[in-house]
């Protein structure tokens, strides 16, 4: 009898340790297992507003503990998240900590040799999105390039993948590398931000095969397929968790003449053009937002289209998928085919590719291809690289 109540004991004890959503605990959060390593060294930080330490930014919240951090680097959007998608930033010195920001996404989007040599030590602490085209990976990959070429170590505070529960898309064609896609992977590749800087060491994604030095303080009690709804907003226009778990899918809009709710303060979770007037009843008129769009497309038009802001995320999470049938259908009643994938944004007309990861998911919505046709045709990519993927993972 007395076995059997400590057998219970356990077993109660287990049911209510194990870990739970609420416990997880991002890698900036878990102090105690860097801020000794971060003593006596001179601190660069590669932060945006979701660098977060409970809920201050990382930043202040260092400083606050002593260490030492000589320098800001600030991505897309700026270190303090005040500035619009695609907009340059400029250097500055941070008013309220009076830190140098040093910017990523102007000038220079890779650190220089002069830029880090009053550093010790280089962190990165970023809230990813899990999709190839969101910039930040970028950002990071040239970062752990300079690290490497300069000699300087790199701390990655890993922080968990929304959209870390599932593993799809085309890979991408190297001959559409740019800055939304530098490396041959999906476009939702399943792994947190430590996990991609291993996989970019361990494939020889840098220039000329070098290495990075990195060290990753893990997320805690944490798994892929657990849901996480990130405390701050990723992005000015990644406002809502409808529109972080939607993204994978709606992003690619921005390769069409198709709004994608850019302009409006939903962005990202409707579509919608002025030429589906009499196709869709649901409608808005995207506007001059500062700090959000300046001049997103159809500015000041009314679109007609798709409103996605009561999809159910239960059954996308469910469905493990890029969503295909709202471009599919979206296309097939858009009454001018051949300017659908020209959003007139840039001067290449090849902006869905890169976001597509090449020609060909366009001209398989063009053939008439369906959903499954079009995924068929994915599955020998995939299931080559999950097997590459398999070989860094920290979180099973």
């Amino acid at each position: 009898m007395k076995i059997q109540k400590i057998s219970l004991f356990i077993c109660l004890f287990l049911l209510v340790s194990k870990p739970s959503i609420s416990q997880i605990i991002p890698g900036a959060d878990r102090i105690t297992e860097y801020l000794d390593y971060l003593k006596g060294k001179r601190i660069g930080m590669v932060v945006n507003p979701t660098s977060r330490i409970g809920d201050k930014p990382s930043v202040d919240s260092l400083l606050a503990l002593g260490v030492n951090i000589v320098k800001v680097f600030g991505p897309e959007h700026g270190f303090r998240g005040d500035v619009g998608a695609g907009v340059k930033v400029k250097d500055a010195v941070d008013p309220i900590t009076g830190v140098k920001v040093v910017s990523l996404y102007g000038k220079t989007n890779k650190p220089t040799k002069e830029m880090l040599e009053d550093v010790d030590l280089m962190i990165f602490d970023i809230q990813d999105i899990g999709v190839r085209y969101f910039t930040y990976l970028a950002t990071m990959h040239r970062v752990m390039e300079a690290c490497a070429e300069h000699g300087k170590e790199l701390l990655i505070l890993d922080r968990p993948n929304p959209n870390g529960y599932f593993v799809d898309g085309p890979i991408l064609d190297m001959a559409y590398k740019s800055g939304i896609g530098m490396h041959p992977v999906p476009i939702t590749h399943g792994m947190t931000v430590g996990e991609y800087a291993h996989m970019i060491n361990g494939e020889g994604w840098l220039a000329n095969g070098i290495t990075c030095k990195i060290k990753v303080i893990p997320v805690a009690n944490y798994s892929h397929d657990m849901e996480y709804i990130p405390p701050v907003n990723m992005s000015p226009n990644i406002n809502t968790y409808q529109a972080v778990v939607l993204y994978p899918a709606t992003c690619l809009f921005e390769g069409t003449v198709l709004s994608e709710g850019r302009g409006t303060m939903f962005p990202f979770t409707v579509i919608g053009a002025p030429e589906f007037k009499n196709v869709y009843d649901f409608s808005f008129t995207p506007k001059s937002i500062k700090n959000m769009s300046a001049t997103p497309i159809h500015l000041g038009k009314k679109c007609y289209g798709l409103d996605l802001r009561n999809v159910d995320l239960k059954s996308v999470r469910e469905a493990k998928a890029i969503n295909l049938s709202w471009l599919i259908e979206t296309y097939n009643k858009y009454p001018n085919k051949q300017i659908f994938f020209d959003n007139k944004q840039s001067k290449e007309i090849v902006v869905f590719d890169k976001l597509a990861g090449g020609p060909l998911l366009k001209q398989q919505i063009m053939d008439g291809m369906s959903e499954e046709e079009i995924r068929e045709s994915w599955k020998p990519g995939l299931e080559k690289y999950k097997l590459i993927r398999n070989k860094y993972l920290l979180y099973q």
